[in-house]
């Protein structure tokens, strides 16, 4: 069976949505997150504007999404590591592949490859540098 390509924010809040539920519940990122974020309604809301400005080039997001990383590892003693952005990626590609395909899905999935790449080196580099080198 085709599926449809992502089309507009109805597409976008519905692959936020069913992605987030999976976050949720994952045993690696669900603490994390749900720790983090208060009010799952607002956070979602602000990631459909995140991802509509990125993929239907919408002006709404505003936001820093390097200083939240930065904070969210700060949070957790800089414990956050590529492995979270793996898992994180990967939910995101099997979401997209479960929902869409087309232009604009290979089009987010090839934007959170890079996305993630930057905000775990940006997350990284904001680390004392007793953090960077492992088991110390």
């Amino acid at each position: 069976m085709r599926k449809n390509d992502i089309k507009n924010r109805d597409d976008v809040a519905m692959l936020v949505s069913t992605f987030y539920k999976k976050i949720k519940k994952e045993e690696h990122l669900g603490p994390i997150f749900n720790y983090m974020i208060k009010d799952w309604d607002k956070h979602l809301d602000r990631l459909t504007d995140f991802w509509e400005t990125n993929l239907l080039f919408v002006s709404k997001f505003k936001g820093n999404p390097i200083e939240v990383h930065k904070q969210v590892d700060r949070t957790f003693n800089h414990s956050i590591t590529n492995v979270h952005f793996g898992i994180w990626l990967q939910l995101w590609i099997t979401t997209i592949d479960d929902l869409f395909e087309g232009e604009l899905a290979t089009l987010a999935k090839n934007r959170a490859r890079k996305m993630s790449t930057t905000l775990f080196v940006k997350m990284f580099q904001d680390r004392p540098s007793e953090k960077m080198i492992p088991n110390k």
